[in-house]
Parts: C-alpha cells; sequence; structure tokens
C-alpha cells in the first residue's frame, strides 16, 4: 500500500490502547492590519494555495483524508435508531398547534407561584424571569405562552452591547463586534451572539439561534444562559442559511431551561424528508411535576472522559463541572462513569470538511457575485481553506463520520448522557487592533470548540446550562449530551443541574429590566 495508512475496522479499534492527545493548531495569529494582509495573500492565485496546503500539512490533515484507507462505508447524514420509550415523560403532537404544545408543556414543569415573586426581570438572575407575547409583560418565573415559530419582536439594541448580524469565532458579515454582556471587552461567542447577548442582558426572554458547530452551546456559555441543540432532524430547516446541510439545527436560547423547554415545544417538527430518512422517533418533554420523573433522574448514567473533560484552560472550568456531577449523585443518585472516546482528532476533521463544505456551497454564489468583501478577514481565511477541500476529502470524512457514529453509539449502550464542560475557556478578551479589521486566532477557537463537535457531527442533542463563574467572573457552562431523540433526558438533567447550582447567577455589566414591575 505503500505510504497509505489502513485503519483497522471501527469494531476492532482496542480502548486501551486509547491515548488522548490535546489537539494543538499550527496556525498563525493575527488580527487588524496584518491580518488584512494575509487574507490578501491566502487569496491570491498561487501563494494563496501554497500557503494553504503548508498549514494543511502542519495540522496532519491531508493525511488523514488522502493517504489514509478507511473502510467504513461513507455516512453523509446522521443514521441512528429511534429513541426507545423512556420513563416520566410527555409526549407531544409533532402535527399539532405550537401553541397547544406549550400549553401541554406548562403542564409539565413543577408549579409556580407568581404572588410569591416581588420584583421579576429577565433573565433569571437573583429573581424569576418575566415574558414576552406580542409586547412585553411582566407574568411570573416562565413563559406563560410564546409565539408561533414565525414570530419576532424587535428591539432597538443598545450600541454598546449590540452592534454587530455574528461574533468570532465564526462570523460571517464584516460588521462590528457583538459585546459580552457579562464583560464589554469580552467576545461573546459565535456564531449565534446576539441571540445570547440579548437574552443574557435582560432585553428579551427567548431567542432562537443555529448551531453547526457549536454556535448556539458556545455563546449561551460564554454569556451564562442555557443553550439548546436538538437532534438533527427534530426541527425543520427550510428557509435557513444552511437548510441542506447535515451539521446545523435551529434551537432556543433563554434564561433557563423551563423557557427552553416552551420554545422548543413552540418549534418542533421534523420536515416531510426527514420523517422519511431519519425516521424519528416522537418528541417529548421531561413532567418535571412527577415522582416518576425523580426516578428517572435518578437512575441516568453520565460518560465522564476525564481527560478531555479536564483539558481546559481554567482549572475553574472542570472544578465547576466536577462539583456539579458530585452533587448530582449525592442529591439524585446519577452515578458518573469513566468512559473512552476514541478518534476526537478524526471527528473534529471530519467536522471541518462537513461543515466547511456545506458553508462554502452556500455562500460561493454570493462570493462569486463579488460580496465577499463584506465577509469577516476571518471568515475569509475559513473559505480560502474550506476551497482546497476536494470531493474525495469529503467523502473521506463521511467515512470518519460513521467510524466515529459507531464509537459514540456503543458508549450510548452504557451511558445515557455523555458530561463535558461546554467550552474550554471562558470568554476570550477582545484585542484592540481586532476591532477594526478583526482577528483570528485558531487556537482560541479549538479551546471553545473542543466539547462541542460530535452533536453536529453525529446529530445529538445537547445543551448548556450555567454552574458558576470563574475567578474573573466570567460565566461556566456544563455540556450535556444525550441520544439521538434524548431531548427529554438532557432537559430533564438539565433543569436538575440548575436546582443545584448553589451560586446565584450574576446580573452582567450591561443590563437592562425591561420586564420590572413598576
Amino acid at each position: 500500500m505503500g505510504k497509505k495508512l489502513v485503519m483497522v475496522p471501527a469494531n476492532e479499534v482496542d480502548l486501551s490502547e486509547v491515548e488522548y492527545k490535546p489537539e494543538v493548531i499550527q496556525a498563525p495569529h493575527m488580527a487588524g492590519l496584518s491580518l488584512k494582509l494575509y487574507v490578501m495573500l491566502i487569496e491570491a492565485p498561487l501563494i494563496g494555495s501554497l500557503i494553504i496546503s503548508y498549514l494543511k500539512k502542519q495540522n496532519k490533515m491531508a493525511g488523514m483524508l488522502r493517504n489514509t484507507v478507511i473502510p467504513e462505508t461513507p455516512m453523509f447524514k446522521p443514521e441512528f435508531p429511534p429513541l426507545e420509550p423512556e420513563p416520566g415523560v410527555v409526549g407531544l403532537e409533532e402535527d399539532g398547534k405550537p401553541e397547544d404544545r406549550v400549553e401541554l408543556a406548562l403542564k409539565c414543569l413543577p408549579h409556580y407561584d407568581a404572588a410569591t415573586c416581588s420584583n421579576p426581570v429577565t433573565p433569571d438572575y437573583e429573581h424569576p424571569v418575566g415574558s414576552v407575547k406580542n409586547e412585553l409583560t411582566t407574568t411570573g418565573k416562565r413563559l406563560t405562552t410564546v409565539p408561533e415559530p414565525s414570530f419576532s419582536i424587535l428591539f432597538q439594541m443598545p450600541s454598546k452591547l449590540l452592534s454587530g448580524t455574528n461574533d468570532f469565532p465564526k462570523s460571517f458579515h464584516n460588521d462590528r463586534t457583538t459585546r459580552n454582556p457579562h464583560a464589554y471587552e469580552r467576545y461573546t461567542g459565535g456564531s449565534s451572539s446576539g441571540p445570547a447577548a440579548i437574552v443574557a442582558s435582560g432585553l428579551c426572554s427567548a431567542a432562537l439561534g443555529t448551531d453547526g458547530g457549536g454556535s448556539i452551546r458556545i455563546p449561551s456559555s460564554l454569556c451564562g444562559v442555557v443553550g439548546l441543540k436538538t437532534t438533527y432532524g427534530r426541527t425543520d430547516m427550510r428557509g435557513s442559511i444552511c437548510d441542506a446541510g447535515t451539521v446545523e439545527v435551529i434551537g432556543p436560547i433563554a434564561s433557563n431551561v423551563e423557557d427552553v423547554m416552551l420554545v422548543y415545544s413552540a418549534i418542533l417538527g421534523s420536515s416531510p424528508a426527514d420523517r422519511i430518512s431519519l425516521r424519528p422517533s416522537p418528541p417529548c418533554l421531561p413532567n418535571l411535576s412527577s415522582y416518576e420523573s425523580s426516578d428517572a433522574l435518578g437512575s441516568l448514567r453520565l460518560g465522564k472522559y476525564t481527560e478531555w473533560f479536564n483539558d481546559v484552560f481554567s482549572t475553574d472550568i472542570s472544578q465547576k463541572c466536577d462539583n456539579i456531577l458530585a452533587l448530582l449523585l449525592e442529591k439524585h443518585g446519577c452515578k458518573t462513569i469513566d468512559i473512552v472516546i476514541p478518534e476526537l482528532h478524526e471527528m473534529r476533521l471530519a467536522h471541518l470538511v462537513s461543515i466547511g463544505s456545506e458553508s462554502l456551497c452556500v455562500l460561493t454564489p454570493d462570493c462569486e457575485d463579488g460580496k465577499d468583501v463584506k465577509l469577516t478577514y476571518d471568515t475569509r481565511t475559513n473559505l480560502a481553506l474550506f476551497q482546497s477541500f476536494t470531493a474525495s476529502d469529503y467523502v473521506a470524512a463521511q467515512c470518519l463520520r460513521r467510524r466515529v457514529m459507531y464509537h459514540h453509539m456503543e458508549i450510548f449502550q452504557k451511558v445515557d448522557v455523555i458530561v463535558t464542560p461546554t467550552t474550554g475557556m471562558t470568554a476570550p478578551e477582545i484585542p484592540p487592533n481586532a476591532l477594526k479589521f478583526g482577528e483570528t486566532d485558531l487556537q482560541v477557537t479549538v479551546n471553545l470548540m473542543r466539547f462541542i463537535i460530535a452533536p453536529n457531527l453525529l446529530g445529538f442533542p445537547a445543551i448548556s446550562v450555567p454552574v458558576g463563574y470563574d475567578k474573573q467572573g466570567l460565566p461556566i457552562g456544563l455540556q450535556l449530551i444525550g441520544r439521538p431523540w434524548g431531548e427529554a433526558s438532557i432537559l430533564r438533567l438539565a433543569a436538575a443541574v440548575e436546582d443545584l447550582c448553589a451560586e446565584p447567577k450574576k446580573r452582567p455589566q450591561t443590563f437592562y429590566e425591561t420586564l420590572k414591575r413598576n
């Protein structure tokens, strides 16, 4: 076979020989004018291809995609079996009216007496939350009703907080940067940075985001709010930018788990094509007000890959997340089981090629029309990389996707939920010289995206729940990854995590009491 590497079949991988290796990216860190000049070079016809080829060689991309024999057949979109019925859940009618599903979802929530609330605000910072339906109202802790999926409520955003359509590390439009409500000089996380920022800052109770590479969970973690990425195919993507993609979904961002449940119940619904190809299990919610739900919580097995879990920029992150796991065992009996996840590097590469190819497919027509000059320089560096992928690279990535799916489905034979920090670092600082032309720092991107790839590449549901703050007062998120169609399990667990967080949520530096009672 010459220089080619031949991988053993996925079912023959010896987990006892798997060694965790932290990922180090070989790429320049640039901001400001140097980034602008760099983009001019990589977009040049000859020198650009040489630079990209060198970077790919440094990061061992070509070897895996072109010099490796992968025995598995390609999997061009997630494939998984239906979920077995879960205890303590309430089924939702996928074809019913959104408002009917929301009414049923309200009955799944614990009883709440609004009269005990003296000063409700949004989000849930030491006080219960208000709600919104076509106008701002004060109604207690949770959303009492939510509009149908097509609703829109427009705010005049304060320029100090929100001045840009996205954010680092995956922004598209070349505009100003969304600021983190907790620290004005720090990033909000991308790419659904605006929705996370407006929820965290009190401008609304809930918003929608899209998640193709952690784009709901990352900004939710960095802003201290809750973000749900649903199972691939659980929500209809028609009308979104990547509506024909295989890694991206639409999902809710809200100030607490209960509000996420209500918005999720309103927007769910598989497309006709996905119902045929994916055979989704009927959607359901955990009945948080029943004793059966409490029993179901206690039986959950949590999978933790310790070396990966602890690979974080600050030990504040792993310690906060570990504390919650200890409390889940102490208060509810949730057992943590050690697991090993092989081929993490291969998983990241397969995701990069998949989301890169799908993003390129969407953006190419506009780029051909000369609109690429409106993109951020960071995005243009990514597009230069994506354009270097070949058809054979894409097929190889989908073969890797099938391998990684096998490994994870084997893990889900032993555990119900995989637990990780949401991000490997808290909100990074915005360098002053990045304000005009932007920044590219792929090592920071890796730190932010370290734990979020599997749900996108493999289509699993996942949720980020705030669990405290680091020593700088920046929010930390815990990620819960569930089985396919297992939204009820991770929502049940997320609600328990939220209740166990003894540390009260702190109001961000930038906060607007739009729902404060007169």
